[in-house]
């Protein structure tokens, strides 16, 4: 599981250098479909990530505010500080987790686990096919969602 984290991670970065190409107002323009905008987009994946392995882990709930990370670097250093943490709680994580119960601030339903880890994995690859539905509305190549060669598996 840590390895499909890694890999949202790699196509992350990507996005966020495919998005060096494009003007701030494209970026923030309103769009047909998903969170409204890339950049927004691209903050929800950073947020909910967050969100739902806090919750997990028993620690209170906070919203990253769009205000506040309104460009792409300021969405990449959060992205970046946040994935250092996450990474740390991912290293610890043991198979039996998975099945352990916990409730969420946002619902009144109890989750296993291993249900909200797969889906913050799955979250982020339905967005990032929004991401790659406007990139080809903006006549631009989107970043590749193949998992094969981007190195997560040491091959000798």
């Amino acid at each position: 599981m840590q390895k499909l984290f890694e890999y949202n991670w790699k196509v992350r970065e990507e996005w966020f250098e495919w998005c060096k190409q494009i003007p701030q107002e494209e970026l923030l323009l309103q769009r047909s479909g998903g969170l409204g905008n890339i950049l927004h987009t691209l903050l929800h994946i950073v947020d909910v990530e967050y969100s739902w392995i806090n919750a997990i882990q028993g620690k209170p709930d906070f919203e990253l505010d769009f205000a506040e990370f309104n460009t792409v670097q300021s969405v990449k250093t959060i992205s970046d500080l946040l994935q250092k943490e996450i990474r740390t709680f991912l290293q610890a994580w043991l198979e039996e987790m998975d099945e352990e119960k916990v409730k969420v601030s946002w619902s009144d339903k109890f989750y296993a686990k291993g249900e909200i880890l797969r889906h913050v994995i799955a979250h982020e690859i339905h967005h990032v096919g929004q991401l790659s539905v406007w990139s080809r509305e903006l006549c631009l190549k989107p970043v590749s969602a193949n998992l094969i060669g981007r190195e997560l598996y040491s091959v000798s």
